[in-house]
């Protein structure tokens, strides 16, 4: 099968596309072939070598963890699905991942693919889905009224991060670039902040949760607009958590895991028609380096998605 692995860890010169084999599959896994995957932060992060000595990876690794696809084999104790069943999964880290034809993927951490979108759409959700809901619903617990600030809100967490507090009665407020201010605000925020020309800190107060996706200073000046009692959820950094006493607030840093039960809330929440996936562009296998490009930019809108089928 294609694949795209790295030998080494480093730029995106280090992506290599080659021919291996099918992946082994164990009793507990499905095997499934992939019709799309997409890129996160996460990814260029290990490329970079950024998680050496955290995460048990050994090289060669092939990058990747967002899945939609259909299972092609099913391992002896499988019992949920068959052959033939469209599914979509945020694959365990620690194995090689979904830049390629076909991954081997744990039956607990599979779903099945949301019926009413696409598998390019489907492959945008898993990941960013899993981080915007255990950081607003499981660990912020927002509550209806609430105000939530959510920074990159145009980007794939943050424009799920925004439909995901909306649809829990929150009044939302997103951080965003000049141009991605109507995006954010047709996406469900009452609020849109320009990054660039206005200082958030300065023109909020009183905000129940913030979720930060972005870290360094705009964390540090998150603290600011928080009010006492409220918290900060951020998967872009580490709170200090002398810090947060200080501003009488809470913390908590997210590092998303696979969990079933979030997919099919938000498998349910598509096929009703109350989250909806947002892909900004499209690449190829074969263009993985422009992808991987696109999103240390910074720049992309919504998510960056890789079409395998």
């Amino acid at each position: 099968m294609k694949a795209v692995r790295i030998h080494n860890y480093g730029n995106s010169d280090v992506l290599e596309i080659e021919d291996i084999p099918i992946p082994d599959y164990s009793d507990d896994d499905v095997l499934i072939q992939i019709h799309a995957t997409s890129i996160n932060p996460i990814d260029w992060k290990i490329r970079e070598g950024y998680f050496k000595g955290m995460i048990n990876h050994t090289l060669p690794l092939t990058l990747g963890w967002d899945v939609s696809g259909v299972v092609t084999k099913i391992g002896s104790n499988v019992k949920r699905f068959k052959i033939g069943d469209e599914v979509y999964t945020k694959p365990d880290i620690e194995r090689n991942g979904s830049y390629a034809e076909y991954i081997a993927v744990k039956e607990s951490i599979v779903d099945f693919k949301p019926k009413s979108i696409t598998h390019l759409e489907a492959a945008s959700i898993p990941l960013a889905g899993q981080t915007a809901w255990a950081a607003l619903v499981m660990t912020a617990e927002i509550q209806p009224g609430q105000k939530v600030l959510i920074h990159a809100a145009s980007g794939g967490v943050g424009s799920l991060a925004v439909q995901i507090a909306r649809g829990k009665g929150c009044h939302v407020i997103g951080t965003t670039s000049e141009k991605n201010i109507g995006f954010v605000l047709n996406l469900g925020a009452h609020e849109a902040i320009d990054y660039r020309n206005q200082n958030f800190s300065e023109l909020l107060k009183d905000v129940d949760v913030v979720l930060d996706t972005i870290g360094g200073k705009t964390l540090d000046d998150s603290w600011k607009v928080l009010k006492q009692g409220g918290i900060m959820v951020s998967i872009a950094g580490n709170p200090n958590p002398e810090t947060a006493a200080l501003y009488k607030v809470r913390s908590s840093a997210i590092f998303s895991q696979p969990d079933v039960s979030i997919l099919e809330h938000l498998r349910n929440l598509i096929d009703t028609g109350n989250l909806r996936p947002v892909v900004g562009k499209v690449f190829t296998l074969d263009e993985i380096k422009q992808a991987h490009e696109l999103s240390q930019s910074g720049r992309a809108r919504g998510k960056i998605v890789i079409s395998i089928i």
